[in-house]
């Protein structure tokens, strides 16, 4: 069914929410409150988290019966305060999933919905699952024994079992996060998933009954600052221990193809379009991984916030001609609905706004799943035109000093990395030739791994990170 359409009966539909995050919260649950202010309340939204590491926000989130602050700014400096009312249920984690699965098996659940990390799917690069991570092969023995699973297959398989038994229905699994064809990626991923475990019945019912809509979304959201709760006392009179910060900008674009009714999205905001990947393509290439740049130079020359780097000449222009020089020709094309150029200068703004205050720290989180997901692409298609790729292999090269610093113990926070091998980075580092040995790693460069060209165009950019990006003296 692509249109927007709700139960016949009085009974709301139903969307369950898997990854209660800032970003969530700032985001799709932000489109659903301005459906409820134009008076549509067909959808509700249940929220929890499968993952046990930010119970103290659903704690503060049920506190206060699902509502928050959100203070918005814009690049001018404009700053506004809302008070969000569309999470419906705050549900408290459950590794048994017990609560999810009674949800998951009524008929008025009509989505699925979740928000992971790239990191979080544990993909490889021909769309199967990788299972030399030690909670996914645990998560497959688990779930084949009939338990609940806790990473995002194991528990989606967990909830889709109830679901067919219940004979409850179509559902939409959607995406809410920023894996490239994250519809079709995870689909491909859930499907291996359950040859792993054995189960044809589901699978045959998930290729009969679920769809999994592509989406590309977009709004920087921070951590809460510490101060943030200080300032939302100050303007609103409330003692909000869930209160988040975000910018004013926000996108979400979505393919149409939803099993069994959705919000109607388009009303406020939202593009329903038939494909995604021209935005998505923009998005990942030009926001995704130049907020990457930003984070690795910015570190580099002793910033902290992702502002400070954005409006660093150097590490600004590094950007700009990444976006410019070797992004923008790639994409270019007719048909492509996206104003590239004017996409790159509003990107660069919205990280130069100083009252986000993102930090280097947020950002340089799971860069090894960061650069095959969004720089290798570029680097690919600037090779196979037989074009130079010196201004994208400064990413690549910036991530190996940043790389080392952390490898000395010399960066200036705690670098997480869900996708990252600790041993193998401490090898890449340690390896007689560095260059050689970052580029031969396939985690990171897929089919490029070891490609001469590619390594030839970091060892050249390392010379310009040397000279022109590390502070001198």
């Amino acid at each position: 069914m692509n249109e927007a359409a709700a139960p016949t009966n009085s009974q709301p539909a139903r969307i369950l929410h898997l990854g209660l995050s800032n970003f969530h919260r700032a985001h799709q649950v932000v489109y659903l409150q301005r459906l409820k202010e134009q008076g549509d309340t067909s959808w509700q939204l249940v929220g929890t988290n499968i993952r046990a590491d930010a119970n103290a926000l659903l704690d503060a989130l049920a506190s206060q019966n699902g509502n928050f602050t959100l203070e918005t700014i814009d690049p001018s400096g404009t700053v506004e305060y809302e008070w969000i009312t569309a999470i419906d249920q705050v549900l408290p984690y459950d590794a048994q999933l017990r609560t999810l699965t009674k949800l998951a098996a009524d008929p008025a659940t009509r989505i699925i919905s979740f928000t992971v990390t790239e990191a979080g799917y544990y993909l490889l690069e021909n769309g199967e699952l990788d299972t030399g991570f030690a909670d996914l092969q645990a998560d497959i023995e688990r779930v084949k024994k009939g338990e609940p699973g806790q990473t995002i297959y194991g528990a989606l398989v967990t909830l889709l079992r109830a679901r067919k038994a219940a004979d409850a229905g179509p559902i939409t699994l959607q995406n809410c996060d920023n894996l490239r064809h994250n519809g079709d990626r995870v689909r491909g991923g859930l499907r291996d998933f359950c040859r792993r475990i054995g189960d044809n019945d589901i699978l045959a019912w998930i290729d009969a009954n679920v769809s999994f809509p592509n989406a590309m979304v977009d709004r920087i959201t921070p951590r809460p600052a510490p101060e943030l709760k200080a300032r939302v006392k100050e303007k609103t009179g409330r003692d909000d221990n869930a209160a988040l910060g975000s910018e004013s900008y926000i996108q979400w674009v979505i393919e149409d193809s939803f099993a069994n009714g959705r919000p109607a999205w388009e009303k406020v905001g939202a593009e329903l379009v038939d494909s995604v990947d021209p935005y998505e393509e923009a998005k990942i290439r030009l926001l995704n991984a130049a907020h990457s740049c930003i984070a690795w130079g910015g570190t580099l020359r002793g910033h902290s916030y992702i502002h400070e780097g954005a409006r660093d000449a150097v590490v600004r222009k590094l950007a700009y001609d990444y976006a410019t020089e070797d992004v923008i020709p790639c994409l270019s094309g007719a048909g492509n609905p996206v104003n590239l150029p004017a996409y790159r200068d509003k990107v660069l703004e919205r990280f130069g706004n100083d009252a986000i205050r993102d930090t280097n720290q947020r950002v340089t989180a799971d860069s090894f799943s960061k650069i095959p997901g969004f720089i290798l692409p570029t680097i690919r298609d600037r090779l196979k035109q037989d074009q130079s790729i010196d201004a994208v292999a400064m990413l690549p090269a910036m991530f190996l000093v940043f790389l080392t610093r952390w490898h000395e113990g010399k960066l200036p926070f705690e670098y997480h990395d869900q996708s990252m091998d600790p041993r193998a980075a401490h090898t890449i580092v340690e390896a007689d030739d560095p260059v050689k040995a970052l580029v031969a790693d396939r985690l990171l460069w897929q089919e490029l791994a070891g490609d001469r060209r590619l390594e030839e165009a970091v060892r050249k950019a390392l010379v310009r990170v040397q000279k022109e990006v590390l502070p001198q003296g």
